[in-house]
């Protein structure tokens, strides 16, 4: 465990805690894109199947069980208890346009042709790529609240510092996951234009982010 490992978990589990209480206590999922949510679930189930098979510490245990139960409690309330107030109409994009090549690629390349391993290579592309549906549909309505730009800048912050994660690995323990770094790097470029309207404009004050309509 590194500082970058250490500081992108914490990260990632302010993002996925700060969108779970805006929803919960606003009584709302107005801006939040159900599907990105989903694929998220999917990313986390996928991924930690090896809490049935494997232990590597009580810390790794509980980020995973944590993880998986907000995903799923997030789901729930967008699709359930707050249903009445979730935007379907903006939350438009076809996310079978993201699931059947990231199959499609999980299954040729990976490290291991096994299922648990396709699995978590699967896990990875996905992650890469799940926050697009929330995106577009931030670009679709034009602007953003700007506590779920809060969580968007937290989960891209969470991408970056795995990069530093990954650099230090290399570097002090001659480690380097190809397929991880890569994914990572394309997630990470999708933030990009994200980060700078984050800190141009929601850090200056705005209540809102807003974006350009698309034509």
């Amino acid at each position: 465990m590194n500082v970058f490992r250490l500081a992108g978990d914490v990260s990632h589990l302010v993002a996925i805690i700060t969108l779970f209480l805006k929803i919960w206590r606003s009584k709302s999922c107005a801006g939040i894109s159900g599907k990105s949510q989903i694929l998220f679930a999917i990313v986390f189930t996928t991924r930690y199947l090896d809490l049935f098979t494997s232990f590597v510490s009580i810390y790794n245990t509980v980020m995973k069980v944590v993880f998986l139960a907000l995903a799923y409690a997030t789901v729930y309330l967008i699709y359930m208890r707050f249903r009445n107030s979730f935007d379907s109409e903006n939350d438009s994009f076809r996310v079978e346009f993201l699931l059947v090549p990231v199959a499609g690629l999980s299954f040729l390349e990976n490290y291991s042709f096994t299922p648990l391993e396709i699995l978590w290579t699967f896990s990875i592309y996905l992650e890469s790529v799940a926050i697009l549906p929330q995106l577009f549909m931030i670009t679709k309505t034009g602007e953003a609240e700007s506590i779920t730009t809060h969580y968007l800048f937290f989960l891209g912050l969470y991408r970056a510092l795995y990069l530093g994660n990954w650099i230090w690995r290399y570097y002090n323990e001659s480690f380097f996951d190809q397929i991880a770094v890569v994914s990572g790097i394309v997630q990470t470029i999708f933030y990009c234009d994200f980060f700078y309207l984050y800190f141009t404009r929601v850090l200056r004050g705005s209540g809102k982010m807003s974006l350009p309509m698309p034509v």
